[in-house]
């Protein structure tokens, strides 16, 4: 994960004595190297080495406001958010996946994170994509 990636919004984990928790990027330094990350419990800084990307699955796809649409013969399955849409080989299998929205696709040969997708959704429509 790269600290230029990163934007207030987009969802990560972090890790500290041991601990993960889920957050919410709040503002990131880049003088300092460090993120600021909302746990839900409180607002605290984090070197980049302590912040992780939360891998794209079916239920996080779900907790962004997807909704599985119908299986096309046997491209794999397709799940939708308005006109935005991502297809994975499998409901279990996140190991590639295509985007879309409009004429705009785009192909990754490579698990996304969420704030990967996140990003990718605000680049195409314009519009947060809030978890």
């Amino acid at each position: 994960m790269k600290l230029n990636e990163l934007k207030p919004g987009d969802w990560v984990i972090v890790t500290d004595n041991g601990v993960s928790r889920e957050g919410s990027v709040v503002r990131v330094s880049n003088e300092e190297g460090e993120v600021c990350v909302d746990n839900g419990v409180q607002e605290f800084w984090y070197p980049l080495d302590q912040v992780q990307g939360i891998p794209v699955d079916e239920a996080q796809l779900m907790r962004l406001g997807f909704e599985k649409m119908d299986r096309e013969a046997g491209n794999g399955v397709k799940y939708g958010k308005g006109p935005f849409r991502v297809l994975v080989p499998a409901a279990d299998n996140f190991s590639s996946s295509e985007v879309w929205y409009r004429e705009d696709r785009r192909l990754f040969d490579r698990p996304i994170t969420v704030s990967e997708l996140q990003n990718i959704h605000l680049q195409m429509t314009k519009v947060p994509l809030l978890h």
